[in-house]
């Protein structure tokens, strides 16, 4: 279980104007070697126990990370985002970035499913903005419509990008990601899950689940920037 130090402390600024960041730190107990944005999918918020759980892993191993709800969120309790409003929900990511990026020499940008779509095409347009992206299960094509993708920026992704992906996710198959990731001219990798779903988990949540997750994503994703690849 993740204990309430886990939980991370209150966070909210206005200081690079509207939309304010509003979300939780959580702060290393040691010195901070980088930073993490993290963000939620369509249909959830920055409160999900498996983002606490990374958000917690990560901060255990130097990482400050901000777990922030896209404006979006902030603006409604439940319901899905409308397309036209999605440049705002990326202008709250940049803020967020700016907000965390006087904390920590180095940071990436990551989000769950349309938290990651955002992040991405954010870091595709300014790509001095952060040192490298983690995308947990990208919503490559709306389910059963393959040839709709969510590609169009990839080619100009210069940014590497850590994509996390469940084989069972309806949103995209492991082929169809190593076939999006071919696009971008950045350094990506994978970390597959055999048997997750979109949100990660293998069948029904269990107490213990996203803990377990959150050790794998984060064993994977710093050998991989141990490797160079993204610093």
């Amino acid at each position: 279980m993740v204990d309430d130090r886990s939980l991370g402390e209150a966070f909210s600024d206005e200081s690079y104007g509207l939309p304010a960041v509003v979300g939780f730190l959580h702060r290393p107990s040691e010195a901070i070697a980088a930073g993490l944005i993290l963000t939620h999918g369509a249909g959830g918020n920055c409160r999900s126990p498996l983002l606490v759980a990374i958000a917690s892993t990560f901060a255990a191993r130097g990482v400050a990370v901000l777990r922030c709800d896209l404006p979006f969120r902030q603006a409604r309790r439940v319901g899905p985002p409308s397309p036209v409003r999605a440049a705002v929900d990326r202008v709250g990511l940049r803020h967020a970035v700016n907000a965390l990026r006087p904390m920590a020499p180095v940071v990436y940008l990551g989000g769950h499913s349309y938290g990651g779509r955002q992040a991405s095409m954010l870091a595709a347009d300014d790509p001095a903005l952060v040192d490298a992206l983690l995308l947990l299960s990208y919503p490559l094509h709306p389910p059963g419509r393959a040839a709709e993708l969510r590609t169009a920026h990839f080619p100009g992704l210069s940014v590497p990008a850590f994509f996390v992906h469940g084989t069972d996710d309806v949103f995209a198959t492991s082929q169809e990601l190593d076939a999006a990731r071919a696009l971008i001219p950045a350094p990506t990798n994978v970390l597959s899950l055999p048997g997750a779903r979109h949100d990660l988990y293998c069948g029904r949540p269990r107490s213990g689940d996203a803990e377990r997750i959150a050790e794998r994503v984060a064993a994977a994703f710093f050998a991989w920037i141990g490797e160079g690849r993204a610093i």
